[in-house]
């Protein structure tokens, strides 16, 4: 019995020591563009029916997402939204730190962020169109944990920003 536990212990301690490693070598770089290389990458678009001032308020309030948007839960923005602040924030279980790249009033926004084996690049772009905005998102996503999960990560992130987008447009349409 007791070589059973040291052999279960040896191994947990070796898989937390993995994990401890990847976390600590892992070196992300953060752009303002997304990584065409990444495992998982999207871009989405909705058409919202209100102007781009309007849109890019309503992302540009990182904390209010949680009020409109039901995937984020404790968003918070060190300072106002400008190039180089950063905001905390919790979505599908994973609490992410990222840091504004890009802050163009009414025209495009961009983060990147990292959690626990993962790091993203988020890029918002509203553009004036017939009858309202375009917002495209795109998003791409790499480490080591995204790399072992890709499909996984892949159909969460598409999803994700689908409901992300519905619910911008539901409450932008206001």
């Amino acid at each position: 019995m007791k070589k059973i536990l040291y052999v279960i212990f040896t191994i947990v301690l070796l898989l937390f020591t993995i994990i401890g490693l990847l976390e600590l070598l892992s070196n992300y770089t953060a752009s303002e563009t997304t990584n065409k290389k990444a495992p998982v990458q999207t871009v989405q678009k909705i058409i919202i029916n209100a102007t781009p001032e309007k849109v890019y308020r309503i992302m540009s309030d990182v904390n209010n997402w949680a009020t409109w948007h039901t995937d984020i839960q404790q968003p918070v923005l060190q300072g106002i939204f400008q190039k180089a602040n950063s905001f905390n924030w919790k979505t599908n279980g994973l609490t992410i730190h990222s840091t504004i790249h890009t802050a163009t009033p009414f025209s495009k926004i961009g983060w990147s962020g990292k959690a626990f084996g993962a790091f993203a690049i988020h890029n918002w772009t509203f553009t004036p169109c017939q009858g309202g905005t375009e917002v495209t998102v795109e998003e791409s996503m790499e480490g080591w944990l995204v790399s072992l999960a890709s499909r996984k990560f892949q159909g969460g992130l598409e999803n994700s920003l689908q409901l992300w987008l519905h619910n911008l447009k539901s409450e932008a349409e206001k």
